[in-house]
């Protein structure tokens, strides 16, 4: 998960707690954009060097 200059990286097994889900959702409470499902990683807004990580290996 992006916000601005941050990350933050979160492992879920089974269902996501409440701190990942605010992570995830907007001022408006809708999903922010952009959003990405690659396997089983999720990247939630735009951060570079994690899209780079994530979809180049």
């Amino acid at each position: 998960m992006a916000k601005g200059k941050k990350v933050s990286e979160f492992t879920v097994r089974g269902e996501p707690g409440e701190e990942v889900v605010a992570a995830m959702l907007g001022p408006t409470g809708n999903l922010r954009a952009p959003a990405l499902k690659v396997g089983r990683t999720v990247l939630v807004g735009f951060d570079e060097e994690s899209y780079r990580s994530v979809l180049l290996g």
